[in-house]
């Protein structure tokens, strides 16, 4: 359009040649006004589209947030995921609320699973397996979190299976992205994966009404020696509770085994976020703590169904939160890294239904 044939977008219908100077710098096209009054007169309405230009393009949706490490969001997200009315929904799926869940969550009692039940959590455990597996083939240095999250949700969905996270009390994605200072459900987002970072992966995959829960954490390119350390202490920190499982062992008493491994090795166990019962619940008794002196309640018994999920850190063990509340990070920045299992408790020991 020629200056003559430029008209004030403010609507008063007057020749304009005045360009919004904010609009210049973001590259915002056919803004135009026929005077500073006209301008000023119409800031309030105006400045909004500068706001949509800058949340349509990669930022820091936190600016005064003081992050504890080199790690920030890129926002903005990708729409939710759609996954098919055919396949079976959570009860939350729509509503982000676990009914079922919240009913029992005051009760202690640990569910005994019945052989039709251990049958449908063999199913689910061995979909989350594939898909975790299918996640982790694409970690590279370039890809984004939020790329690795459209794989695995379509991984999950051509299974015919519903990505347990997605919309659980308002989680907006798939899976959960956790890089280097972050304990556990990071939001994935336009943050590309870089050299030298590590990055763990939870899935849970929700299937014939069952749900199946594992993670592990994966080094990108080559990771120096301390975080390879890490990593492979916190499995570990897994492998040795997982063969402590049997009939008659209280939940209370891996902690010790976990905490003492870490120490050893120079790291510290989060005390915030614990394993915990699994079936047709995403999240139920038992609570499975990963420290020491814990209180956790109950003894395992054949047909108990659980998760264990040591998050350890390099440094301190406290966490905060990121104000999108739910990106949990180490409180000093330094890295964490975990690992995880859904796990079945036999007669005779232990089946580890996600391996």
């Amino acid at each position: 359009m020629s200056e003559e044939q430029r008209l004030c977008i403010s609507g008063c219908g007057k020749a304009a040649t005045l360009q919004c100077p904010t609009c210049i710098k973001l590259k915002i096209e056919g803004s135009f006004f026929c005077s500073q009054e006209c301008f000023k007169s119409n800031w309030g309405k105006h400045k909004l589209v500068h706001q949509a230009k800058r949340e349509s393009e990669p930022h820091n949706p936190f600016p005064n947030y003081r992050y504890t490490g080199e790690l920030q969001a890129i926002y903005p997200l990708s729409p939710r995921r759609h996954v098919p009315k055919e396949i079976m929904h959570p009860d939350y799926a729509e509503t982000s609320i676990p009914i079922s869940e919240q009913s029992v969550r005051a009760s202690s009692t640990i569910k005994v699973l019945n052989e039709e039940e251990i049958e449908g959590m063999r199913k689910v455990c061995k979909i989350s397996r594939e898909v975790l597996d299918i996640g982790a083939a694409a970690i590279r240095p370039g890809i984004t979190t939020d790329e690795i999250d459209e794989i695995i949700h379509n991984a999950t969905i051509e299974r015919g299976a519903y990505p347990s996270p997605l919309n659980y009390y308002k989680f907006p994605k798939s899976v959960c992205t956790s890089v280097n200072e972050v304990i556990c459900h990071g939001i994935p987002d336009k943050r590309p994966l870089k050299e030298g970072d590590i990055v763990n992966l939870d899935v849970t995959c929700y299937y014939n009404g069952f749900h199946g829960d594992m993670n592990a954490t994966y080094c990108v390119g080559n990771v120096d020696e301390a975080g390879k350390k890490l990593v492979n202490t916190a499995k570990e920190c897994l492998d040795k509770a997982i063969a402590m499982v049997k009939p008659g062992v209280r939940y209370r008493d891996f902690g010790k085994v976990i905490e003492e491994h870490a120490k050893k090795n120079g790291f510290s166990v989060v005390r915030t976020f614990s394993g915990h019962g699994i079936n047709q619940l995403f999240h139920c008794a038992p609570n499975v703590p990963h420290y020491a002196n814990n209180k956790a309640i109950g003894i395992m018994k054949p047909g108990h169904c659980f998760t264990i999920e040591p998050m350890i850190n390099e440094g301190v063990w406290r966490d905060e939160i990121w104000p999108d509340n739910w990106t949990a990070v180490t409180a000093d920045g330094k890295r964490s890294a975990q690992f995880e299992h859904t796990l079945l408790v036999t007669e005779t020991g232990v089946d580890i239904l996600t391996k």
